[in-house]
């Protein structure tokens, strides 16, 4: 990859890390299963109106936006909202990489290697130790659901392989149009109308919210994943991928550095671990090949 290249896939992970600062923000005033339905609305409604519709079956773009965009964020948003820092957050959503690799070997019937194996050991390890750490009900409530949000993002990562899509950006851009409605009804049954109007009237009075949730539309989905999905398709996806490593490093770094979030050792050590494991896990297939797993569209 040509310097160029490499400079803007580091960008992707700067703008995505820092996205859990934004989702922090907006987090701030509006309610979570609202939110997740407010930001998936704004980008699907000029998605509709603009993007053709990728030729993939129905039924796997639902299933990319069930389990992508409505359960991983739907979890990592209830998650964060109960008190999972951001910085931590980033981190243990990656789950999702050895997630996906346990599910291709479940429903795809896909033969798991050596160093496969030894990956999503070494990544659940790692998320077992940051979990060790966060052993009161109210640490490890979040915690759990952001774990169960990688899952979802596993699921999304199944569906969007089985598409096949010509243009992945197309397919990322229509996942949107899944999730507004169901998150919607989640949102006035948990939430209610009450709340939920209360957030949107008083949206001025929130100016930080408001520019995360523009953060997390405009620059984490739309740029992050379409410069991401330009490099794809310009180089092997054995050499993007890797990148998006970076994202928990500045996930951590940009909480650090705003929030002040800390992490003890053990913790630390625990967050090592899972990224290593999510790299062997992710990029050694059973005959020793670059998998195709930590290259799937990421928006956080």
């Amino acid at each position: 990859m040509p310097i160029k290249h490499r400079l803007l896939a580091l960008l992707v992970a700067v703008l995505w890390g820092v996205n859990f600062l934004a989702i922090h923000a907006s987090l701030e005033h509006y309610p979570p299963f609202f939110l997740v339905a407010l930001r998936w609305t704004l980008v699907a409604i000029p998605t509709l109106l603009f993007i053709p519709r990728p030729q993939v079956p129905i039924r796997y773009l639902v299933g990319y936006g069930m389990g992508f965009g409505l359960l991983q964020f739907l979890f990592l948003y209830w998650g964060m909202a109960e008190g999972m820092p951001p910085g931590l957050a980033s981190l243990v959503l990656q789950s999702s990489a050895p997630f996906t690799v346990i599910l291709a070997v479940l429903f795809t019937g896909e033969r798991l290697g050596r160093m496969r194996i030894i990956g999503v050991i070494l990544a659940a390890v790692g998320l077992m130790v940051v979990g060790s750490q966060r052993a009161g009900v109210e640490e490890l409530w979040p915690f759990v659901l952001v774990v169960l949000g990688g899952l979802g993002w596993a699921f999304g990562n199944l569906a969007s392989r089985a598409a096949k899509p010509e243009n992945p950006l197309h397919l990322a851009l229509w996942m949107t149009v899944v999730p507004p409605i169901p998150m919607l009804l989640v949102a006035i049954k948990w939430e209610g109308l009450e709340r939920i109007s209360q957030s949107l009237t008083t949206s001025l009075d929130a100016p930080w919210a408001v520019t995360g949730l523009l953060y997390t539309c405009v620059l984490g989905t739309v740029a992050g994943s379409g410069i991401w999905t330009w490099l794809l398709s310009r180089h092997p996806a054995s050499a993007v991928a890797p990148f998006s490593m970076m994202v928990p490093v500045f996930g951590l770094s940009a909480a650090a550095l705003v929030l002040g979030e800390r992490i003890n050792s053990i913790e630390f050590a625990g967050c090592v671990l899972v990224l290593i494991g999510v790299v062997v896990a992710s990029r050694v297939g059973s005959a020793g090949k670059a998998a195709p797993v930590a290259a799937a569209s990421t928006i956080t």
